[in-house]
């Protein structure tokens, strides 16, 4: 999936003594995988495809840092009535914002070798106006379980489609603290200790999880998320993002976005570049996966840079 005219041009180099002469050895070119984290993540990357010989980083998100987003009054005993109150890193956060970021990561990278950028759930519109905007830079295109958005503009009307309108995101609403019309951001209190939510964002996020697994992923998740990205223009340019390689990652018990939405996306994604089809997988996994899950999500990841 390399493309040549980025590769690095490599000189002869003298070697000193004995006047003889010797060319350098060429290292080997690393595919580096751009992570980009989907609603209310933060940035992460992947140790294991690390372990297997390629570099991983992930895109930190303006607004999405812990430390922006953390605050006393989010812990234990909590202050609700200042939760709902502190204002957000995240206001007037647009997804333009999330593509210079992620558009700064794959201009730095892209000089060592291949570029593979994967997103994930709400992180489809990023990676798809990326590709948009320094298409000549990626490789490779990963949706995993995310929004692809093509016959329609956002992901905000993808989830008023027939597919998607079995999504369980509106039973998350009882998690909301504020009011995110003063706020200008949405936030969700991931921390509380009621059990109907609980129950409620683990059958959305995790059904097939432990209570560990769910509440290890719930608890490091960020309150705030931008008001805008979701109903945000997301659609990518047939000759721009349309001839990037590109493959989808299914989850197969998906609540959030229903397989049938997936498959919908994926569909319309194809028929609108007929060249340039998806290569599909699927794996077994609720919308967040479960580590046993993800680890089959890496193997994919990793058969992708060969």
């Amino acid at each position: 999936m390399s493309n040549p005219t980025r590769r690095s041009m490599f000189q002869l180099a003298a070697v000193a003594g004995a006047g003889a002469t010797a060319v350098a050895a060429k290292p080997k070119e690393v595919t580096t995988f751009v992570f980009v984290t989907g609603s209310n993540g933060v940035a992460t990357d992947d140790a294991e495809l690390t372990l297997r010989g390629h570099r991983t980083v992930g895109v930190s998100l303006p607004g999405h840092g812990p430390e922006e987003q953390f605050h006393h009054a989010y812990q234990a005993p909590q202050d609700l009535a200042k939760l709902a109150t502190i204002p957000s890193p995240m206001a007037g956060v647009t997804l333009d914002d999330y593509v210079e970021a992620t558009v700064d990561v794959v201009r730095r990278v892209s000089r060592y070798g291949p570029v593979v950028l994967v997103g994930g759930s709400l992180g489809g519109s990023t990676i798809t106006k990326a590709a948009d905007a320094v298409p000549d830079l990626i490789d490779r295109l990963v949706y995993v379980s995310a929004y692809c958005c093509t016959k329609l503009r956002s992901p905000a009307e993808y989830l008023e489609t027939p597919e998607g309108r079995t999504t369980l995101v509106g039973s998350l609403l009882a998690g909301v603290v504020g009011d995110p019309r003063v706020l200008k951001a949405i936030r969700v209190n991931w921390r509380t200790n009621d059990r109907k939510f609980l129950d409620a964002a683990k059958a959305a996020f995790m059904a097939d999880g432990t209570d560990g697994e769910f509440l290890a992923m719930l608890n490091s998740s960020l309150p705030d998320e931008s008001l805008q990205v979701s109903s945000a223009d997301a659609r990518g340019r047939k000759g721009a993002w349309g001839r990037v390689p590109r493959a989808y990652i299914r989850h197969s018990r998906d609540r959030v976005i229903p397989l049938a939405l997936q498959d919908r996306m994926i569909r319309e994604a194809d028929a609108a570049t007929p060249g340039n089809r998806f290569k599909v997988f699927t794996v077994e996994t609720s919308h967040a996966p479960t580590p046993v899950a993800y680890r089959r999500i890496t193997e994919i990841l990793d058969r992708l840079a060969k």
